[in-house]
């Protein structure tokens, strides 16, 4: 005990003493600074922790300094596209574009996979070190810890992140992957709430995937609302349901945020609380759609359930290439009908500039009810058995560099101006994902009970579109040229979308205005809690709320 004590103080005033030499006040301490914390502070850290300091590398590390015929490198290369064991390493994302990190000056500090003669594996945005945290408690620790050293906290779980929030160059690292821990509830009641009713739900740990919730609560004869991704990799409590979490189940149940009874929370000052709509009920707001990485760590999130339902799906392609197909095929790439949306039919599609793709879903009796529209549909018992079918086995769409930009197209573009939406979504030069999953059930839930921006209360599709970014394999002219033409086609969705809104989730780092795009009207009131939750800005992401005050490297405040 006296050993600890002496290390202890040690440890603080090694801290007085760097604080003198290092950045100002106003900015974070990165790795290598010279506020950086020493071996003898680590070491106090790890006392403290139920497990060792991770010290993560980019993925394609062992394949460097003559690694390259070495099994581990092999290992890596068979894997390298596979999102469940990307999501398995520590600090990595799962689109390699992100692990890269491109200086003002244009240099770029990465690790391809593939090195050129005398290439060098660099950190990039890997986080250096890291906290494997498989309890609540180690959360707090490693938010003690970075809030004494002024550090750049990065909060981690799969790597799932179009916005880059989960990486961070020279960062201090909390991976959330290790907290599975899987509840089911008969009755729940949420915390000071005991005069309301209990109903089935399930608490996810935040490092829970949506193929292991899945799975799991098929296994129970129910259903949850959850996020779709080949392989079901997305995390089921984390930065999914915290930027709202849409799902192909919306247009029946509503959005994630709306089947969501409680949050267990790790929050700024350290103290581990539980937040719902009594117990912290501003926070039950900001989380619900505001944004993960912001307002506090979440370790759990406890999902009410509903019954298995069957479901039918129908997958169509068709060619748009040969002449005189693409104006013909206008009415067919159409949204989902008004009326297909409120009767509960999802629709998911990629529009490509030669092929159209378009998989439906929906309760089996609504989809049978169309009819002519869907002539050819295959039933499913549950909407498990159509997920595991369409996604659970499919071929991985990670380990590639991509960029994507999103906007929401509401019911009323969509009733009153069909073909210019056709029109344009045909014309964009790398076609288009087009997900109908709002509407229905969603578009009756009061837009104010949430974070999430009201726009998706009025939104029949989200329209999501990409390109190719790879700093990693090209140089960085390349990279600027692919964000312009995203920039462009973005601008371009703007003309048949309102109010510019867009998913948090998927979207793009260029947004003119991200507080309008991902919030609107909200935006205000989530400034207010962000404030009064995390004062100092321990929490900072990218395009997050209250980002706007720190600089391009979200390191110093402007």
């Amino acid at each position: 005990m006296a050993r600890f004590s002496l290390l202890h103080a040690f440890t603080l005033l090694s801290t007085a003493l760097l604080a003198a030499g290092g950045p100002p006040t106003r900015c974070k301490c990165l790795y290598r600074q010279t506020c950086w914390p020493s071996q003898q502070a680590f070491d106090a850290l790890q006392s403290q922790l139920s497990q060792p300091l991770l010290h993560p590398k980019p993925i394609p590390f062992p394949c460097y300094r003559g690694g390259n015929a070495s099994n581990a490198c092999q290992d890596i290369r068979d894997h390298f596209t596979e999102g469940l064991w990307r999501a398995d390493i520590p600090g990595v994302m799962q689109h390699n574009n992100f692990n890269a990190f491109i200086f003002p000056n244009n240099t770029i500090s990465k690790c391809p996979l593939n090195p050129t003669n005398g290439e060098t594996c660099e950190q990039g945005s890997v986080p250096p070190i890291g906290v494997d945290a498989h309890s609540p408690k180690d959360v707090q620790e490693a938010l003690r810890f970075a809030k004494q050293y002024n550090l750049k906290l990065v909060i981690h779980n799969t790597g799932h992140d179009f916005l880059g929030r989960s990486a961070g160059r020279g960062g201090f690292m909390i991976w959330t992957h290790r907290l599975k821990d899987i509840t089911f509830h008969d009755s729940f009641v949420p915390l000071n709430q005991p005069g309301n009713a209990g109903v089935e739900a399930v608490t996810l740990g935040a490092g829970v995937q949506w193929t292991e919730a899945y799975t799991a609560v098929h296994a129970r004869g129910k259903t949850i609302v959850g996020g779709i991704s080949t392989n079901g990799t997305v995390g089921a409590a984390g930065g999914w349901i915290l930027g709202g979490g849409h799902s192909a189940l919306t247009p029946t149940f509503g959005f994630g945020v709306d089947n969501v009874l409680e949050f267990k929370v790790v929050a700024a000052n350290g103290k581990f609380i539980t937040v719902n709509a009594q117990s912290n009920p501003r926070l039950f707001w900001a989380l619900r759609g505001g944004g993960g990485g912001t307002f506090g760590v979440v370790t759990s999130v406890t999902y009410k359930l509903h019954p298995k339902v069957p479901v039918s799906g129908l997958f169509i392609i068709a060619n748009l290439h040969e002449p005189g197909t693409r104006p013909t095929n206008r009415d067919g790439i159409r949204p989902n009908s008004p009326n297909a949306v409120r009767q509960g039919v999802g629709r998911l599609r990629k529009l490509l500039c030669d092929l159209g793709l378009v998989d439906f879903l929906g309760r089996a009796e609504r989809v049978s009810s169309r009819g002519q529209l869907l002539n050819a549909t295959a039933p499913f018992d549950s909407f498990f058995d159509w997920y595991d079918f369409i996604f659970a086995q499919a071929s991985s769409q990670v380990g590639v560099a991509i960029e994507i930009s999103s906007r929401l197209l509401s019911k009323d573009t969509a009733l009153n101006r069909p073909e210019e939406v056709a029109k344009t979504l045909l014309s964009l030069p790398r076609g288009v994902a087009f997900n109908s999953v709002a509407g229905g059930a969603a578009s009756r839930i009061d837009p104010a009970s949430t974070a999430f921006h009201p726009a998706w209360r009025r939104a029949i599709a989200e329209v999501a579109i990409s390109e190719p970014v790879d700093p990693e394999n090209t140089p960085v002219e390349t990279v600027r040229a692919a964000q312009d033409r995203l920039k462009a086609s973005t601008k371009l969705l703007d003309t048949i979308t309102t109010d510019s809104a867009a998913y948090y989730n998927e979207a793009t780092l260029h947004e003119v205005d991200f507080r309008k795009s991902f919030w609107g009207p909200n935006y205000p009131k989530l400034k207010e809690i962000k404030n009064q939750y995390d004062p100092t800005s321990l929490f900072v992401v990218a395009r997050g709320v209250g980002s706007e005050e720190w600089d391009a490297e979200l390191n110093c405040r402007k």
